[in-house]
């Protein structure tokens, strides 16, 4: 008796998946739009993605052109974008926003295509070409979209990757740090403060800008050394105007010293630090100025678009 259920659960579980995927395939190839229309919503609503997304593929072509096209379309990448297939999804909801502009759906589609450009990007140490692709998309639909629900995901995302270019450049410059090629190394941690003075590593990357000078010096011929010195001095004298209280404060004060010393001075500093730091001190308070100035024309631009 219990082998011959066995057999037949071995032959009957087989049939019925094969009278399931039959029965969907026939649907999947019927032209019977209604029919097609309620079964992908109803995969759609069970979390079977996959397969309410071939639906939705399939059902554009019998709705193009009728009041159902832009919530078929509108789906279709919904059901790809749940799925996690980012990349189908992105085109679909870019070609969506480009056929249904005043569609109901144009706006989360829109934010939607973003996500998925967001999450198609890649970490800091491979190609940024998708990172600036995505930050460009989500600063557009902040612009035109100023009050949508999405800001504060839209301002996370941004911070991402732009962090991500940060620590790209950061680490790209630390990289001849590293290999103590320490002239290339301070020419391109300047020009990552160059490209972005904002850049969240600031600090760190003045740090390793006056250590790649100091470093680069010492290791010169003895008729270089001085003028080299002079440029770590330089890079020395703008870090501690811009950092006074940072914790590389004291490594570099002593190898300020050695450079004073090696230049045949006393390593008198007080008074270069003091005139350093009243120039950042003074350049600060300009940019907060510019700063508060932006943030007060913006505000006025917002209450004059909302009359």
């Amino acid at each position: 008796m219990k082998f011959s259920r066995i057999i037949l659960m071995t032959v009957a579980v087989p049939m019925a998946v094969a009278a399931c995927k039959s029965q969907y395939e026939a649907l999947l190839n019927s032209n019977d739009a209604d029919a097609k229309y309620e079964a992908a919503f109803e995969y759609f609503n069970n979390g079977k993605y996959s397969k309410a997304a071939a639906l939705f593929e399939s059902l554009s072509v019998l709705t193009s052109g009728t009041e159902r096209d832009d919530t078929v379309q509108y789906y279709w990448g919904l059901s790809n974008y749940r799925f996690k297939d980012y990349y189908t999804a992105e085109t679909n909801f870019a070609s969506f926003v480009e056929n249904y502009p005043r569609s109901p759906f144009a706006s989360e589609a829109r934010y939607l295509r973003l996500d998925c450009l967001y999450r198609s990007t890649y970490r800091y140490e491979l190609d940024q070409s998708p990172t600036y692709r995505a930050m460009q998309a989500i600063s557009e639909y902040m612009q035109e979209y100023p009050n949508s629900t999405h800001l504060d995901a839209c301002d996370m995302m941004m911070d991402d990757l732009q962090t991500r270019l940060d620590t790209k450049a950061f680490e790209g410059a630390r990289l001849y740090y590293h290999m103590e090629d320490y002239l290339a190394a301070r020419v391109a941690f300047r020009n990552v403060l160059k490209d972005n003075s904002e850049n969240m590593y600031r600090e760190d990357i003045l740090y390793y800008t006056a250590m790649a000078s100091y470093k680069y010096a010492r290791l010169s011929v003895l008729g270089k050394q001085k003028e080299r010195y002079m440029i770590f001095v330089d890079d020395y004298l703008n870090f501690i105007g811009e950092y006074p209280e940072s914790p590389y404060r004291k490594e570099l004060d002593a190898l300020y010293k050695r450079a004073q010393r090696s230049l045949g001075r006393a390593a008198v500093i007080d008074a270069d630090i003091d005139m350093k730091e009243k120039a950042f001190a003074k350049e600060r308070k300009e940019r907060e100025k510019a700063m508060k100035q932006q943030a007060r024309k913006k505000k006025a631009e917002e209450r004059k678009s909302e009359k």
